[in-house]
């Protein structure tokens, strides 16, 4: 029987196994997918629709990039983070995210400013209505834009790989305390990409992502 990867040949868009991928991807980082939560390679191409192959091309790609572990007997899981693993991840960000910032600040024009401060609202909205997926999705919305002011693939791609590793804790962090609990700490930033000032963009940059990376390390 032909796989179902298959049956989307000829059709437009990205092929099956990066449509899936990004589907994936997207449980991560949003919390669809519980770190530790075990599930089967059968139980995702159900959950996706997707062929066998498609579905085992994508957990390969996420494997590779930290964002799952392999358990055995077909299932994975998304990895659950100690101390050791949250403070590495910090020390990556802060290497990598201010300076990103700073870059932006010197490359954003003012429609990336418009459209950043356009995100930031509906984030104040997802954060009063106590949102926990809409602030996770406009959260990640506004770091993917400033990145994209910037660039810088190599670097962006480090920055998303990361984002795979410590998304979902922040979304059980967000179950756990609420999104009152998450000072918004953009507008700073905005200020700074607005004002074209990229020591105050780095230290806004490196003030939100301590402040996340905070609340991850005292869930433990």
């Amino acid at each position: 029987m032909a796989e179902k990867a298959t049956e989307t040949a000829g059709r437009a868009g990205p092929p099956a196994h990066e449509r899936v991928y990004r589907d994936l991807r997207e449980m991560i980082l949003f919390g669809a997918l519980m770190p530790g939560e075990a599930v089967t390679i059968q139980g995702l191409v159900e959950r996706t629709g997707a062929g066998m192959t498609p579905v085992r091309e994508a957990l390969r790609r996420l494997t590779a990039e930290g964002a799952l572990r392999a358990l055995g007997n077909r299932r994975i899981a998304v990895p659950v983070l100690d101390r050791a693993a949250v403070e590495e991840l910090t020390e990556a960000r802060l290497a990598l995210e201010p300076r990103v910032a700073a870059r932006a600040a010197l490359r954003a024009g003012p429609g990336d400013v418009a459209a950043l401060t356009a995100i930031d609202a509906r984030l104040d909205s997802a954060i009063a209505r106590g949102d926990i997926e809409a602030y996770l999705r406009e959260n990640h919305a506004f770091h993917a834009r400033m990145n994209a002011a910037v660039g810088a693939p190599i670097l962006t791609a480090m920055i998303e790989t990361l984002w795979l590793r410590f998304g979902p804790s922040l979304r059980t962090v967000c179950g756990q305390f609420g999104t009152r609990q998450l000072r918004d700490m953009h507008k700073d930033l905005i200020a700074a990409l607005a004002a074209r000032d990229a020591g105050a963009a780095a230290a806004a940059l490196e003030g939100d992502v301590r402040q996340g990376m905070d609340l991850i390390a005292a869930a433990l």
